[in-house]
């Protein structure tokens, strides 16, 4: 009975962390594959801010930002992250309309507005 007790807890602890490195994993990815560029490139977010993004890097930030809204952040409140999270995905579909009117994201992608109260 207590070897059961013993196995059932190590895989809701194993699981539960399993779940919080996905989550971090999807953002960190999401991160590293459009807000950073190697040395002497523009990241994809900072062409898409010039409007100098095409549509196809619009369409995969969509759906980026997308599966990011969907998972937890490091720390922070939910309603928070739902808001940027939102407001970055309504950018990235206005630019879908008009790919040089990019005010709206310019505001949404501030990274320390994100990362003060969400990045661990």
């Amino acid at each position: 009975m207590k070897q059961r007790i013993l196995i059932t807890t190590f895989a809701i602890v194993f699981l539960a962390g399993a779940a919080s490195a996905r989550a971090d994993g999807v953002i960190s990815d999401i991160m590293k594959k459009y807000h950073k560029a190697p040395q002497g490139e523009d990241p994809v977010c900072k062409q898409v801010s010039n409007g100098e993004g095409t549509s196809d890097q619009i369409a995969e930030l969509l759906k980026s930002y997308e599966a990011m809204a969907k998972e937890k952040p490091e720390k922070g409140q939910p309603s928070s992250w739902e808001e940027k999270c939102a407001a970055l995905i309504a950018a990235v579909k206005k630019l879908q309309k008009d790919p040089k009117d990019v005010s709206d994201y310019k505001k949404a992608v501030n990274c320390k507005a994100c990362h003060d109260p969400h990045k661990g």
